[in-house]
């Protein structure tokens, strides 16, 4: 036996473990614009696992004339659009009044985000942050790249700089939404491509709209740029600028991201990998479709979520309003009971929830919303151990409700659930197992679980105890070969969802 052998064999004896990764002296990952080198990231680090749930909001010079959706940019220039005919009506002809003119209007004089981070931390969200920059091009920080930005106009105010500050106070993680790929006009230069309603970029063109502006700083606003890879290095150049000026812990982009070249979307995670590791943080990446690979960044459904556990953790960006991303005057909201039981079915699935709100041009969040951010809350005071830091079960649960599909290709965020819906998550430590029955059950019922029948998806240690999470009483339960028994007790039930803990040995 050679000296380092019996060295080694001496600290084991001693009781001392050795590990190379705790012993080796090592820089951190230096990521290179390659595909190779970027799957190296850890796309879904424990703390976004662990999270949960985030908050997000749809917030600029769109919010302004409250009508139509977040495509009212888009929209105003369509001739003949239910948009258009608005806009003609109350603003002016689009020639006389365009939509920059809508910046100044754009003031948020009641925006405190001292009362907006409080108040997502209290609805329980562990990241938020704005939309960055829609498909506007106009940008809610504080750009030397942009010219069109929050700071130097409307608000005046460094918006994502001054909400971001509001949230690292509270320890919630930071998010910045990307959805600027969209603004480029791509391929406009023949006539075959005029009057198109913008398929390839957020603004229609037409050589007589005001969008096909000459105007050297208008023309930014439009995405109107001489070449294609004028605009997507002004795309790159934006969304580094957020990064090295904000540290975000995540960036989040939306749809059409394939729009801009493998080159440059190499050239950004490169860069926001390397400048998270520099600052000591583990950041994290989301995208939609197959824009970027699922090795190095989340996969997020619109509305919706996935019909089964998936054993890569993912995304779904859901909003308050029943269709509207924004702030239109008069929109109906979803019902607190329908958003958060959506969200548990998203969380027994390995799935994590980004929920948008939509605050008015003058920076109030209305009391419809927060009432929805209030009850979201109070249901994580009661039963937030059963959410966060646990992991989907061998099954996410069953039930009666009927998934519907979503327009983007997953289930829909509006599935009905009732008492007669279960679902599961469990402890990373695996002592503990949650039962959430997705609405208000009778007491006295027998409920037979059948996932949980010994021959079946039985949990992995025998059964101790099983609590009411709610009020911390006893729950009689019965195992048997094929199927799992509980009695709802006698004690107060949550009208929206309920949970029952199973304590291991």
């Amino acid at each position: 036996m050679n000296q380092l052998t019996k060295f080694t064999w001496l600290l084991l004896l001693l009781g001392i473990t050795i590990s190379c990764k705790e012993t080796t002296s090592k820089e951190p990952q230096e990521y290179k614009p390659t595909w190779e080198s970027l799957s190296k990231h850890d796309a879904t680090p424990e703390w976004f696992q662990d999270a949960k749930f985030g908050i997000y909001f749809h917030w600029g010079p769109y919010s302004v004339p409250a009508y139509g959706s977040a495509w009212y940019p888009c929209n105003m220039y369509i001739k003949g659009s239910s948009v258009n005919k608005f806009h003609e009506e109350h603003f002016g002809n689009i020639n006389e009044f365009g939509y920059e003119d809508f910046i100044p209007l754009f003031t948020a004089e009641h925006f405190d985000p001292e009362d907006w981070a409080e108040l997502f931390l209290q609805a329980g969200a562990k990241f938020a942050g704005p939309v960055a920059q829609h498909h506007d091009g106009f940008a809610m920080w504080n750009s030397e790249v942009n010219p069109w930005n929050a700071q130097v106009m409307g608000p005046k105010r460094d918006i994502l700089g001054d909400i971001f500050h509001s949230l690292k106070k509270r320890n919630i993680k930071t998010l910045a939404t990307f959805h600027h790929a969209r603004n480029g006009q791509r391929n406009v230069s023949t006539p075959e491509n005029w009057g198109r309603n913008g398929f390839n970029s957020h603004y229609p063109y037409h050589p007589d709209l005001p969008t096909a502006t000459k105007d050297p700083k208008l023309k930014m606003l439009f995405g109107n740029f001489d070449t294609e890879e004028a605009f997507n290095q002004y795309w790159l150049d934006q969304v580094n600028e957020v990064v090295d000026q904000y540290q975000p812990d995540m960036i989040w982009f939306d749809s059409w991201l394939n729009f801009i070249p493998s080159s440059y979307r190499k050239e950004m995670l490169a860069h926001f990998f390397n400048e998270g590791a520099k600052n000591g943080q583990e950041v994290v990446s989301c995208h939609k479709q197959n824009d970027l690979p699922m090795e190095c960044s989340v996969l997020d459904f619109e509305q919706g979520g996935r019909r089964d556990i998936y054993p890569i953790p993912w995304m779904t960006d859901i909003t308050l309003g029943e269709h509207k991303w924004m702030y239109v005057e008069g929109h109906p909201y979803k019902s607190s009971a329908l958003v958060l039981r959506n969200m548990i079915d998203v969380w027994s699935k390995n799935g994590i929830v980004l929920l948008n709100v939509s605050p008015k041009a003058n920076g109030v969040i209305n009391q419809e919303q927060r009432s929805i951010l209030k009850d979201i809350g109070d249901w994580f005071k009661v039963y937030g151990e059963a959410v966060y830091g646990t992991r989907p079960y061998y099954v996410f649960g069953y039930g009666n409700a009927k998934p519907s599909q979503s327009t983007h290709d997953g289930q829909s965020a509006k599935v009905k659930y009732t008492a007669n819906d279960v679902r599961f998550t469990i402890s990373k430590d695996n002592k503990s197992v949650y039962l959430f029955v997705l609405g208000k059950p009778k007491t006295g019922k027998r409920m037979k679980v059948r996932p949980l029948g010994l021959h079946r998806n039985c949990t992995p240690t025998p059964i101790k105890r099983m609590i009411d999470l709610g009020t911390g009483k006893e729950v009689k339960w019965e195992m048997k070969t094929d199927n799992f028994y509980f009695t709802i007790p006698d004690a107060p039930h949550h009208a929206i969802a309920n949970v029952y803990k199973l304590e291991l040995e």
